[in-house]
């Protein structure tokens, strides 16, 4: 609580429209309003994402919305932890043959993580952000994370991994609200990012060439491997698994006369496995470092709608409980592309049960 009443927020500042809509919103509804931008970008790709959350454009932009809202205003310095959280982590995933998704790790461990440490420096009792999903706190003190209300821009998928004590101390002022709403709350205010182009990559990928990325920051040095069909044959020659994901088609210059897709990475054997898109179905698979939000732990099967990637509509699915925090999901409907490393997150309705990491 700020010296004169209000509640203190600090709201995380991305230079776009949905985080200054943030801060216009909670403005308007009473709060005291401190806006802080994290500065993550690694030097190496300042100047290709320029106008990307991790670039300085953005900072700028985010500095201009809080002056105009007459807010104050921080940029703080925490790229050594993006290096080490996020896009370690990412390197390290395609190493190991899996798919990662920076996305929900940024917002554990940064945006839910150091910001939420500053945060309680400053005296605020939350941290807000320009996510489309919603939250609701139980009489028992629980809080729950459900859909955001326009289905079109859900954001509950990235926000699974939350604990409970983060979660009891975030906003989603947009949750109930769609994109346009936003730009009129912005335009009503006059703020610069009313119009600004919502961008769909990755922020420290900003062309959306991941391996570029990665070969660029020095990540990862190519290594010759082999291609090879389900019985082993050798078909052709790779430069690294890290380049390859799960149900990739193009891209792997090998010619037999029909489609393959990338079934599976070994990385012991640096090889990357191709087959018919049949190959590619499966009905089971398992999650490990799983989060439960709706309760504390699983302790007997459930059913429920799995998204098993960010754009996948969800399918039904029954959810069983093993040991070492891992759990075992059984589709009704078998699936194509079920890819180790990407997040399965687990619904009931709008409810977000809770989730893992695909194992491979």
């Amino acid at each position: 609580m700020a010296e004169n009443g209000r509640i203190r927020v600090v709201v995380g500042m991305s230079g776009g429209v949905d985080s200054s809509a943030t801060a216009a919103l909670l403005l308007e509804q009473g709060y005291e309003v401190i806006g802080i931008t994290l500065k993550l970008w690694p030097q190496d790709c300042v100047n290709r994402a320029e106008d990307k959350c991790c670039g300085p454009q953005a900072v700028s932009d985010a500095r201009a919305v809080c002056d105009r809202l007459g807010i104050p205003y921080y940029l703080i310095d925490e790229s050594a932890e993006f290096q080490q959280h996020v896009i370690r982590y990412f390197a390290e995933e395609y190493k190991a043959g899996r798919t990662p998704n920076p996305c929900v790790v940024c917002n554990q461990q940064l945006k839910f993580g150091r910001l939420l440490e500053r945060a309680t420096r400053l005296g605020a009792r939350y941290v807000a952000t320009g996510h489309y999903a919603r939250l609701e706190r139980t009489p028992e003190g629980r809080t729950l994370l459900l859909r955001g209300r326009d289905p079109r821009k859900d954001q509950s998928y990235f926000l699974f991994s939350l604990r409970q004590d983060q979660l009891a101390r975030a906003m989603f002022p947009l949750g109930d609200r769609t994109k346009s709403d936003a730009r009129e709350v912005a335009r009503h205010c006059r703020l610069k990012t009313a119009e600004k182009v919502e961008s769909q990559e990755i922020c420290f990928v900003p062309d959306n060439d991941y391996g570029r990325f990665l070969r660029q920051a020095g990540l990862v040095e190519p290594h010759r491997g082999e291609i090879v069909d389900l019985e082993g044959r050798v078909l052709g020659y790779h430069e690294g698994i890290e380049f390859f994901t799960i149900g990739q088609r193009r891209g792997l210059r090998v010619a037999t006369g029909r489609p393959l897709y990338v079934v599976d990475l070994d990385p012991e054997r640096n090889r990357v496995i191709v087959g018919d898109a049949s190959a590619l179905v499966a009905d089971t698979f398992v999650i490990e470092r799983c989060n439960w939000i709706a309760f504390d732990r699983l302790t007997e099967p459930i059913e429920v709608t799995v998204k098993i990637r960010y754009n996948h509509p969800g399918t039904p699915a029954r959810v069983e409980p093993l040991e070492d925090g891992r759990a075992r999901v059984r589709l009704h409907t078998p699936q194509r592309a079920i890819t180790p490393g990407q997040a399965a997150v687990c619904y009931q309705g709008d409810l977000v049960v809770g989730g893992g990491w695909i194992s491979r």
